[in-house]
């Protein structure tokens, strides 16, 4: 397996350096025209189709070895090996697009809009990392993503966050989620791109407000792990529920656990569980009235965040365009403002009749009021679960890697005593 991952990203790399030595060369050269000087893009430029492959082909190849470096080589150093050439690839030399995370957005879109055709390297980048988790865990977060390989290499001093405090802000990842959807399907907006706080970073240009987001990251992540994934990642969110499910997983110790706490004190992601113990009488009958509480509790939470989302509905449709446009010609033709915007007079340039923009605005509220409503239930009834989740405990003998926190980083594995062991008895074998 190993020669095969060499061969796929030897020859991904021989590719990428013909295709950059051929992109290169202007196409057709620029008419030439006196004092004339071509802008500079701040941009990546569009990929070509053979880019694309490429792409897609050293994403396949990053999570093949990823995977084989997490489950049977288990060595940090080679995981944070192949975390800095996805930084330097992905990030800085692809200038962070085709990104995993942002393509949520052009599925989304593509599955409620049926004339947005979403790239095959889109999807790929979108379904590749999901299916690799379904099989063998976040390897995609382990080794491949540029954003969390970023703020990894950041974390120097990381600190513990208290576990209820954890869980309180990853509900704004599910946040982030719901709006991110909202926004794509109704073609408002894709802030999952906009407001990257590691793109500017990547592509070294980018506004000065996006420039500080990614600098403020980055220092919160000196003392707290990854915390761009952890709390805010809205891709994250998929990948720990299929984690929870996937076929194999991340195991700290070879073989038997010795309770020594040394995981724990080595995950700077708080994700390793302890072991569970019987509760005693009183505490076990009082979760059991908090688990009942908890679930008559759930409707009302899914109807309540349902309301709410329809409430909000008409403050978010502004983002759309179009409603945008509409508000701003209702409030000339009714004197509520004396100029003009450069929007409002391309508008009545064009002759359309202002009842037909006000009827295209009112289908896209509309629009906003139903998915709004849909995405707060979704909301109210994560929260619901989580709440219900906390009463419940799963029995465990041994420190475990947690299934949907661990994003399979390694650290864990050269503070096992018994990993100690198993390199001991591999090397005296191989002598």
């Amino acid at each position: 397996m190993m020669n095969r991952l060499s061969y796929i990203l030897i020859l991904g790399i021989c590719l990428l350096i013909t295709c950059s030595q051929l992109q290169a060369a202007e196409r057709f050269p620029p008419p030439e025209f006196e004092n004339h000087v071509l802008p500079e893009t701040t941009v990546p430029a569009p990929h070509q189709d053979i880019y694309e492959y490429i792409d897609v082909a050293v994403l396949f190849a990053a999570l093949c070895l990823a995977s084989y470096l997490v489950l049977k080589k288990r060595n940090r150093r080679y995981i944070f090996a192949l975390m800095i050439f996805s930084l330097i690839y992905f990030g800085f030399w692809r200038k962070g697009c085709v990104c995993s995370i942002g393509a949520l957005q052009n599925v989304a879109l593509s599955l409620f809009d049926s004339n947005y055709a979403i790239p095959i390297g889109v999807l790929l980048f979108f379904l590749l990392p999901l299916i690799f988790t379904l099989f063998f865990g976040r390897m995609f977060c382990a080794a491949v993503c540029p954003l969390g390989a970023i703020q990894d290499v950041f974390l120097l001093k990381p600190i513990p966050v208290p576990r209820w405090l954890e869980n309180a802000l990853r509900l704004f990842a599910y946040v982030y989620l719901a709006v991110a959807i909202l926004f794509a399907i109704t073609g408002s907006a894709f802030i999952i791109c906009r407001y990257d706080p590691f793109i500017s970073l990547f592509r070294l240009s980018g506004s000065l407000n996006m420039l500080v987001l990614g600098g403020c990251v980055l220092l919160i992540g000196v003392f707290i792990g990854r915390p761009y994934c952890r709390f805010i990642c809205p891709y994250g969110v998929i990948l720990r529920q299929l984690s929870r499910v996937s076929r194999q997983q991340v195991t700290i110790t070879p073989d038997d656990c010795i309770k020594c706490r040394l995981c724990e004190d080595a995950c700077p992601f708080g994700a390793i569980t302890r072991p569970t113990h019987q509760w005693p009488q009183t505490d076990y009958s009082m979760n059991k009235k908090r688990l009942a509480f908890f679930i008559v509790l759930l409707p009302v939470l899914v109807l309540l965040c349902g309301w709410a989302g329809n409430a909000l509905s008409g403050s978010a449709s502004r983002v759309h365009v179009t409603v945008r446009l509409a508000e701003r010609i209702y409030a000339e033709d009714a004197g509520d403002v004396k100029d003009t915007t450069d929007a409002s007079l391309a508008f009545r340039a064009t002759g359309k009749p202002v009842k037909e923009l006000y009827s295209e605005a009112d289908v896209i509220r509309e629009k906003f009021a139903l998915d709004g409503c849909l995405l707060g239930a979704f909301l109210g009834l994560v929260i619901g679960i989580k709440l219900i989740g906390s009463t419940i405990q799963w029995h465990r003998e041994d420190y475990q890697a947690d299934r949907a926190g661990c994003v399979a980083c390694g650290r864990c594995f050269q503070y096992c005593p018994r990993e100690h062991d198993r390199l001991k008895k591999l090397n005296e074998h191989s002598k």
